[in-house]
């Protein structure tokens, strides 16, 4: 992937989408756990929206020593700006059980529209739990504005680990 610099220092690829390289998720996801640290917020429980918030939630749970990880799948983007007309859930179901009475870390790689984010978190909070998000971007237009965000563009992001097509056999 060819990266072009602009004035701002950030990097953008030939689509135009900004490029969130390995090391600036490394150097996010270390600030991330550094402001949910600092807020007083100690999650006992850390629920990834999957896909996009997988590897996320890892990297926070391993910097904050939380060994309770989930994930719920929900589908909403079919393409790059192609979306159905709300987030689905799919299964495998999260066991919202065990999560009544604990403090959950709700985490995605971004908060776009935020429907996403907005439906989770419902679902989570009925099961009795109280809910913190967080996403590595915050979109300008979001619904739902993470408690923390690494930070906000209203570009289209790269991920490291999305930005290559899937491998064909």
């Amino acid at each position: 992937m060819a990266a072009l610099g602009d004035a701002t220092g950030l990097t953008f690829d030939a689509q135009g989408r900004e490029v969130l390289t390995w090391q600036a998720f490394g150097d996010a996801s270390r600030s991330l756990a550094r402001d949910i640290a600092a807020s007083g917020f100690a999650p006992e429980v850390v629920v990834a929206i999957a896909r996009g918030g997988l590897t996320l939630a890892g990297a926070i749970a391993y910097a904050l020593d939380v060994k309770a990880c989930g994930a719920l799948n929900v589908e909403f983007y079919t393409d790059r700006e192609e979306t159905l007309s709300d987030p689905v859930v799919l299964p495998p179901m999260l066991d919202g059980e065990s999560l009544a009475g604990k403090r959950v870390l709700l985490v995605d790689d971004v908060s776009d529209s935020g429907r996403t984010l907005d439906l989770v978190a419902h679902l989570v909070e009925a099961s009795g739990a109280e809910v913190r998000t967080v996403c590595l971007y915050a979109k300008p237009h979001t619904i739902r504005e993470p408690e923390y965000f690494w930070r906000r563009t209203g570009n289209w992001i790269a991920f490291p680990w999305s930005a290559q097509p899937p491998v064909a056999v």
